[in-house]
């Protein structure tokens, strides 16, 4: 198996990337599409449409990203061995906690489809920071490797 890992990783590699990249643009978008969502009038038609739009973001973009980003992430990560890496463990707790905000997206994305609007327009833009500073962590761990 570790050979066949080693002999596809550079597309391995490439795979997972392309996939992060789908996978960080929903997650930035979503939070996005809450702001104008809430700026919406309940029952109106605009709400309607947002209740569509954040249910296709998920359903066509940010799922199957987050299967993909997690099975090539964990194939890459045996075909080098990273499990024994430091730098290693805090990307995974990162991405645990990025796959942590992503399933809240999911929860509060039904909320607002049931009429739940409980975050202010000013708390959702300081949440649509959350995956730009992980991003920017996990890039330093993956390419400086400090520990």
């Amino acid at each position: 198996m570790q050979q066949v890992l080693a002999m596809i990783y550079l597309w391995l590699k490439a795979g997972h990337l392309i996939f992060v990249i789908f996978w960080m643009a929903g997650l930035f978008m979503l939070p996005r599409f809450f702001v104008y969502h809430q700026e919406a009038p309940e029952g109106s038609p605009e709400n309607a449409v947002w209740v569509e739009r954040e249910a296709k973001l998920m359903k066509i973009i940010m799922w199957p990203s987050l299967v993909v980003v997690w099975v090539l992430g964990l194939a890459l990560a045996m075909s080098i061995g990273a499990f024994a890496q430091g730098w290693f463990h805090a990307k995974l707790a990162l991405v645990l906690a990025l796959t942590a905000y992503h399933f809240w997206l999911a929860n509060y994305a039904q909320q607002l489809a049931a009429g739940v609007r409980s975050l202010t327009g000013r708390k959702l833009r300081m949440l649509n920071e959350i995956p730009g500073v992980a991003a920017a962590l996990i890039v330093i761990l993956v390419i400086v490797k400090p520990f």
